[in-house]
C-alpha cells in the first residue's frame, strides 16, 4: 500500500462518505473520550453499522482517545475498555501516555498505538522515544517543517509518520490553546473548544490598549504591544494539495484531513480532491485539478501551507504570507443540499434533504468520480408524486430528472449566482 489518505468521521454518515469518496482510513471518536466532543461521535448503538461499513472494504479505522484524561475520565475508560475491545478498530490515537499500559493490558501488547498531534512531537529524539514505548505511528505536530520531517524519518525509518494536510489550525501548539478555557470555561483539551480565536474583536485605546469581543461589550482584555505590533488570533486554514509529492518525498506515511465537526459535504469533496491528487502522483492524470477547485468552493478560511515551508512567503496562490493568521471569516460558494435517495420509478428518486431546493434553481449532482452534473430542468414531487414548487428538509419528497444519476449522489447548489 502507498501513502494512506485519512479522513474524519464525526458520525455514521461522514464515515460512509469518507470511505465512498476515497479515504483509505477514517478516524472517529467515542462519545465519552473524543477531543471533538461537539461532534456527534459514536456510541455502542452505532457498532453494528460501523462494523458493516468496514467489513470487506479493505479500509482501516482508528479510534481517537486523544483527550487529556483526568481521574474521573480515566476511571470511566477503564470501565468501558471491555466494550471498546469489541469495536473493529485497527489502532488507537492517544496523547495521554498513561493510556499505553491500560490499552496494552486490556487489548494485548500488540495493540496498535498512534501518538496524537496533541503530544506535540516535532523532533527525531522524541519520535524515537515514543516508538520505544510501543507507538507504531506518530502524528507530528502541525508546527513541524518539511526539512524536519525528513530528518525524523531518516532517524526512525520503521516508524510511521502522519501529518495534517488540510483543515483548521490552532493558534498554539496543536490542540493546547487555553484561550477558550479562559474566556468561556470550555476547555480545548477536554474536547469543548469554543473557538474564541475566531471571534470578532476590536482594539480600544482608553489609557491602555485593550481588546473587546463583539458579544461581550464592556469586558476588556489588555493588549501588550511589542515594537508596535500585537497578536492576531485567527489562523488560516491548512491546504497542502499542491505539495503532496514533497510530503511523500519526506517519508510521510499518512496524509490526514482535519474536520470531524465539519459537514458531510466537506468530508466528501475534500476527501475526493485529495484522493484524485494523490492518485495523480502515480498516474500523471491532470484531471485532478478539476476536483481541486472544490476546496475553494466549500466553507473555509483563507488557505496557507502552514509551517511546512517554515515562516516565509511560499505559496502566494494559497494566500500564504509571512504570518499564518487571517482577518477573513469563512468563505463559501456552494451549499450542501442533501442526497439522492432510492429510485422509485425510472428517473424519479426520493430526496434526503438538508437544505431547501426550489423549482427553477440550478443544482448539481456529484459522486466519488463524477465532478458534477448540472440540472435546471428537474421537477419536484410531493409524497403523492404530484408537482410542488419547493422541497424541504424532513419531508417525503421526490425529484424527477433526465440526468444520469444514482442513489447516493450528493446534491449541491451555488450560494450566489455568478
Amino acid at each position: 500500500m502507498g501513502v494512506e489518505l485519512l479522513s474524519p468521521a464525526g458520525n455514521l454518515e461522514k464515515l460512509r462518505l469518507a470511505f465512498a469518496y476515497g479515504a483509505d482510513a477514517a478516524y472517529l471518536g467515542l462519545s465519552d473520550f473524543s477531543l471533538r466532543s461537539n461532534a456527534k461521535n459514536f456510541t455502542t448503538d452505532d457498532l453494528e453499522q460501523v462494523r458493516a461499513l468496514k467489513v470487506g472494504s479493505g479500509k482501516r479505522l482508528y479510534c481517537t482517545l486523544n483527550m487529556l484524561f483526568d481521574e474521573a475520565n480515566l476511571a470511566l475508560l477503564k470501565e468501558q475498555l471491555p466494550v471498546i475491545k469489541t469495536w473493529p478498530f485497527d489502532a488507537f490515537i492517544i496523547s495521554d501516555i498513561g493510556l499505553v499500559p491500560l490499552l496494552q493490558d486490556a487489548l494485548g501488547p500488540s495493540v496498535e498505538l498512534h501518538l496524537s498531534t496533541q503530544a506535540s512531537c516535532t523532533n527525531s529524539s522524541s519520535a524515537s522515544m515514543y516508538q520505544k514505548m510501543g507507538f507504531r505511528r506518530v502524528i507530528l505536530g502541525r508546527e513541524t517543517p518539511l526539512e524536519d520531517i525528513r530528518r525524523i524519518k531518516d532517524a526512525n525509518p520503521d516508524l510511521e509518520l502522519e501529518v495534517f494536510v488540510h483543515g483548521a489550525m490552532c493558534m498554539a501548539y496543536s490542540g493546547r490553546c487555553l484561550l477558550s478555557s479562559h474566556l468561556t470555561g470550555r476547555s480545548a483539551n477536554q474536547g469543548d473548544c469554543s473557538h474564541t480565536c475566531r471571534w470578532n474583536y476590536q482594539l480600544l485605546q482608553s489609557g491602555e490598549l485593550a481588546l473587546e469581543e463583539e458579544q461581550r461589550k464592556g469586558v476588556y482584555y489588555p493588549v501588550i504591544e511589542q515594537d508596535g505590533y500585537t497578536t492576531i488570533l485567527s489562523s488560516k486554514d491548512l491546504c497542502m494539495i499542491d505539495h503532496l509529492q514533497q510530503l511523500v518525498d519526506c517519508g510521510v506515511d499518512s496524509l490526514k484531513i482535519e474536520g470531524r465537526m465539519k459537514s458531510s459535504y466537506y468530508v466528501a469533496v475534500v476527501t475526493r480532491a485529495y484522493r484524485k491528487a494523490l492518485d495523480a502522483l502515480q498516474t500523471g492524470d491532470e484531471n485532478w485539478k478539476t476536483f481541486r477547485q472544490d476546496l475553494f468552493d466549500i466553507s473555509h478560511r483563507e488557505y496557507s501551507t502552514g509551517f511546512f515551508f517554515g515562516h516565509g512567503p511560499v505559496d502566494p496562490a494559497m494566500g500564504q504570507g509571512i504570518d499564518k493568521s487571517t482577518e477573513q471569516g469563512y468563505l463559501r460558494d456552494y451549499l450542501f443540499c442533501g442526497f439522492i435517495g432510492t429510485q422509485v420509478e425510472p428517473g424519479i428518486f426520493a430526496l434526503e434533504l438538508k437544505n431547501q431546493i426550489r423549482k427553477g434553481m440550478t443544482i448539481e449532482y456529484i459522486s466519488s468520480d463524477v465532478h458534477h452534473i448540472e440540472d435546471d430542468c428537474f421537477c419536484l414531487l410531493d409524497e403523492h408524486l404530484q408537482p410542488i414548487e419547493q422541497a424541504d428538509h424532513g419531508k417525503v419528497q421526490y425529484l424527477k430528472t433526465d440526468k444520469s444519476i444514482q442513489t447516493g449522489y450528493i446534491i449541491r447548489r451555488e450560494t450566489v449566482v455568478k
